[in-house]
C-alpha cells in the first residue's frame, strides 16, 4: 500500500513561510534511521535529509508565505496547505501529523494522528525535509534583514528576535498577528 506521510514546519513562527511536506517511502527508505524532526540537532537532521534524497523519496514542498497567513489567517493556512499536497501527490493513504480536521477531500483515505511524526517513518521523513527546507529559506531571508537573527532562531520567538523587533519594527516577513500577541504579552 503506497502510504503518505505529511507534516508542516513553522506554525508556531513570528516571520517566514509555513512549509509542509508530503512523502512516500520507497523500501530503502524505511531502512533508514529516520526520527522526528524536533529530537535530531541541526546536524542529524541534515545528514537523514540527505540520505533521504540519494533513497529517491517521493515527496512534494508546499509553502504559504506570511502575506498569506497575515490575509487569510494561520487556521486556514494550516488546513490549505495540507489539502494542496494531498491533490498533488498520489497515494492509496496519508497520514497527517496533528487533529486537523481537513474536511471531505475527495476520493482520498486521509488519516490525521496526533504525534505522527514520532511514530510514524513517512510523516518522520516529511518532518525532516520540511524543517531542514524551511530552515534553510529563513537563512536566505536573514541576509535581507540580519536583524533579526532568523539563521539562528528561524523566525521563532527568541528574546533576540523579540528585542530587534522592538528596536527596528517589522519586516514583511513577520506574521502581524502572532507578532502583535507576543509584544503585547512582552
Amino acid at each position: 500500500m503506497k502510504i503518505c506521510g505529511l507534516d508542516e514546519v513553522g506554525r508556531g513562527s513570528l516571520a517566514g513561510p509555513l512549509v509542509a511536506v508530503a512523502t512516500v517511502l520507497s523500501t530503502q527508505c524505511s531502512v533508514l534511521k529516520i526520527n522526528d524532526s524536533k529530537k535530531l540537532n541541526k546536524r542529524q537532521r541534515e545528514k537523514v535529509y540527505r540520505e533521504l534524497m540519494d533513497s529517491g523519496v517521493e515527496y512534494r514542498v508546499e509553502t504559504i508565505t506570511a502575506r498569506q497567513i497575515n490575509s487569510r489567517g494561520m487556521g486556514w493556512a494550516n488546513k490549505e496547505i495540507f489539502r494542496r499536497l494531498i491533490k498533488n501527490i498520489e497515494a492509496e493513504k496519508y497520514i497527517v501529523d496533528g487533529n486537523l480536521k481537513l474536511g471531505i477531500l475527495k476520493n482520498k483515505n486521509v488519516k490525521c494522528v496526533i504525534r505522527a511524526d514520532a511514530t510514524r517513518k513517512c510523516v518522520m521523513a516529511a518532518s525532516i525535509i520540511a524543517k531542514v527546507t524551511r530552515d534553510e529559506h529563513m537563512r536566505r531571508l536573514h541576509e535581507e534583514h540580519e536583524v533579526y537573527g532568523w539563521d539562528r532562531n528561524a523566525g521563532y520567538g527568541t528574546k533576540s528576535h523579540i528585542e530587534a523587533i522592538k528596536k527596528y519594527g517589522t519586516a514583511k516577513y513577520h506574521r502581524d498577528v502572532w507578532v502583535r500577541t507576543v509584544m503585547k504579552n512582552s
